[in-house]
This record gives C-alpha cells, sequence and structure tokens, in this order.
C-alpha cells in the first residue's frame, strides 16, 4: 500500500498530503491541471500529471493501491447545483468506477464536516447526524452529500472511507482557501467578526487521519475530523494573540448579515454570480460544532495544537505575500 493517487494536489490539504506521504517514501502520483502550480516538495517518488478530472487516468490507476479524492469545486458564488454536481458528484463518480475497474484496493474520499448536522457545544455534531439549514441549503454540501451516498451504494468490490474535515488552518494555502480567515486579521487595525463560530482543526490533523485511514478505519464508514470550537471572536482574538497585534474586534450584528443575505440572494436571482446569500450568511450566524471522537477511536488520530497551526499559517503567508 505505498503507491497513492491524489486528486486536488495543488490546494491547501493536497500539498500538505502530498509533502507528508513524500517524507514516508510513498510513490504520489497526482493529475493536475497546470504542474506550476504545485508548490510542495518534489522528489522521485512524485509524479505529476498534467490532465483534469475528465481525463484518461486509466493507466495510473492500474498501478496505485489507495485513491484519495481531493479535488472539488468550493467555491460560494456559483448560482446553479449543476456548477458543482459536475465536479463534486459526477467527476467523483467516474474516478471511483474508474478505480474500481483497475482494482484499486481502497477508495478514500474527502467530503465535508458540512454534510454532517452540527450540535451545541453541551451536544456536539456527530457522524450519525442528518445535514441541517443553512447547510442542506448550499449547492456544495448538497454535491458532496450526493457522493458519499453513492459511494456507500458501491463499497463491496472496493474499500471506500469518507473523511468529514472540518474548517482547516495551516501553511501551504497558496490559493488561498480557509486561510482567507487568516488574512482577514493579519495587520489590520480593525477586524470585524460574525455572531456564529465553527470547528477549526489543523490541516495536518486531517492528513495524519488519511495516511492512518490506509490501514485502520472500517469501509464504508465516514469520519469527522474536527478540532477546536470556537466562536468566531474567539478565533479572532486567538490570531491577535498569536500575530501580537493590537486590533479593535467589532461584531457584525446578525440582521446586517441577513439583510446583505437577501440582496445577494436577489442578486442571484438575476444571474449574477456572488458569493453573498441568505444560506452563505446564516452559516456565519450559527454556531456550528462538532467532536472527533470516532475519529480518535477507529482512525487513532491524535490531535495537535490549533495555536500551532495558526502560527504556521501566519508564517507561511508572511512568506509568500501575494
Amino acid at each position: 500500500m505505498k503507491r497513492i493517487f491524489i486528486t486536488g494536489i495543488t490546494g491547501l490539504l493536497g500539498t500538505n498530503l502530498a509533502n507528508a506521504l513524500l517524507d514516508l517514501n510513498y510513490e504520489v502520483t497526482a493529475i493536475i491541471r497546470n504542474p506550476d502550480k504545485y508548490i510542495g516538495k518534489r522528489t522521485g517518488n512524485l509524479n505529476l500529471v498534467q490532465m483534469d478530472l475528465w481525463g484518461d487516468y486509466d493507466k495510473y490507476l492500474n498501478e496505485a493501491d489507495i485513491v484519495v479524492h481531493i479535488a472539488a469545486e468550493t467555491g460560494t458564488h456559483l448560482i446553479k447545483y449543476a456548477d458543482y454536481e459536475r465536479t463534486n458528484y459526477d467527476a467523483t463518480i467516474r474516478l471511483f468506477e474508474k478505480a474500481k475497474e483497475q482494482k484499486v484496493a481502497q477508495f478514500i474520499f474527502i467530503s465535508s464536516a458540512n454534510t454532517i448536522g452540527y450540535g451545541s457545544l453541551k451536544a456536539l455534531g456527530n457522524e450519525t447526524k442528518k445535514i441541517q439549514k443553512p447547510f442542506a441549503k448550499l449547492f456544495y454540501a448538497q454535491s458532496k452529500l450526493q457522493a458519499e451516498k453513492y459511494l456507500f451504494t458501491q463499497n463491496q468490490e472496493i474499500q471506500v472511507k469518507i473523511l468529514n474535515p472540518t474548517f482547516m488552518i495551516g501553511a501551504y494555502d497558496s490559493k488561498p482557501s480557509s486561510g482567507k480567515i487568516i488574512l482577514m486579521g493579519l495587520k489590520k487595525r480593525i477586524v470585524f467578526y460574525p455572531p456564529g463560530g465553527k470547528n477549526f482543526v489543523p490541516v495536518k490533523d486531517v492528513v495524519n487521519a488519511i495516511i492512518n485511514a490506509f490501514h485502520k478505519g472500517a469501509s464504508g464508514e465516514k469520519y469527522l475530523i474536527a478540532g477546536t470550537n470556537l466562536s468566531y471572536k474567539t478565533f479572532f482574538k486567538e490570531l491577535r494573540s498569536i500575530s501580537n497585534q493590537k486590533q479593535i474586534l467589532i461584531p457584525i450584528p446578525k440582521f446586517l448579515l441577513l439583510t446583505v443575505g437577501s440582496f445577494g440572494s436577489f442578486m442571484r436571482k438575476l444571474n449574477i454570480e456572488t458569493s453573498l446569500s441568505s444560506s452563505n450568511m446564516k452559516t456565519l450566524c450559527v454556531k456550528n460544532y462538532y467532536t472527533n471522537q470516532k475519529s480518535i477511536q477507529e482512525l487513532n488520530v491524535q490531535y495537535s495544537s490549533l495555536n500551532n497551526a495558526i502560527k504556521e499559517a501566519i508564517d507561511y503567508f508572511e512568506q509568500n505575500p501575494n
């Protein structure tokens, strides 16, 4: 189980996973639209294949033991479900069926915690909870959940494990993706924060969970990869402390977010792409918290300090200004 086929290698998780696998002497093959955009380690064990998810990658699957499918459409601005379905469902099923044809031993699908029902600090969300509003209204979460359901009906011939990370923090976020929340608070005199909260997880912990899943966990199961539950206010306080900044934190009223969201939803009805929508703004107003107990017990994930991950993200962005 030393030959790994990866999609989404240019993203935050994909780059960190590739770095770790190469350090452990795995052979890594990754399809990538533009190899120049990969910023991770390069060794003789890395094979970057210039190709997208709709390419002819059968021969590379034939040489793989495990597929780790990370690539996804995560944009919040797209208007139609089909914009997400093509990548998050159709391309996922195509890859899975080809992996099955090539007799790959294991298929690890990186989904999202948003497909799982969240909870409060007193009753944390877990893998048994069904998706809830406002996330149930998001096309991204819907498309990921659709792929999950298909994979769980097809795991007789190939092992299928689904990992559901929460909000990842760490270095090598070149796009950036989740790292935008770090940039919101860096070198800013005033920081505005929404009333909700979420679970934050070091990206290196997600990497370790994936690698552990090669040999641990059960086929047909999904695993929340979750770290620390924090309100946005507390997160930005931690960021302020770690970055040693003097800042004023100002709350954004819920009614203002919802008003802006309603305006964005109106713009979407006019076919104007925007990240503003009622559903997107509502996600900023809820405290979606999760437990990581199943991943600790079954995948033997040992979770690390979120503050260290925040520091690594800060260092990365300071060394790689855009």
